[in-house]
């Protein structure tokens, strides 16, 4: 059985850990982890914490109004493949727009292109590199269809 549910920032860490920063030394801890508009989800498989992401309130220039950024997206390997990222975006998608947000935006691994782009997210200007970690991209999705973004 799967659930998911709202975690707290501490609870990603382990998952980012072995997912993200497995061999990098960067830390877990994101900046903004503990703003008051931020927001972590995981997905429990059996009651095993698997799947977590976090979404931060953000002013990214390229994009007006309403926005979050998706940060830390991960599930660990055994789980993979299972489409519990995709059900947990889907959930956090409906939650940002109840809040009448208008774009969600990340940073994407190369890696994790496609399955962004499965979701309709967008691909906006050219790749670039983070260093240690390799190229990203940086994608968007508009939310609430029926309002025009304007960027």
């Amino acid at each position: 059985m799967i659930e998911i549910k709202e975690i707290s920032a501490v609870q990603t860490y382990a998952v980012r850990l072995e997912v993200l920063r497995k061999g990098i030394d960067l830390p877990v801890h994101f900046v903004g982890d503990t703003a008051k508009n931020t927001f972590h989800l995981g997905v429990f498989e059996d009651n095993v914490l698997v799947t977590v992401a976090s979404f931060m309130k953000t002013t990214n220039l390229l994009f007006s109004k309403e926005q979050y950024q998706l940060r830390g997206m991960a599930t660990l390997p055994a789980s993979r493949g299972k489409g519990y990222g995709k059900k947990l975006l889907v959930e956090a998608i409906m939650l940002l727009e109840n809040k009448q947000l208008e774009v969600l935006w990340c940073n994407a691994r190369e890696t994790a292109l496609t399955f962004y782009l499965k979701l309709d997210f967008q691909i906006k200007g050219e790749p670039f590199e983070i260093k240690n970690i390799g190229k990203h991209f940086l994608l968007y999705k508009v939310l609430n269809q029926k309002i025009q973004p304007t960027f």
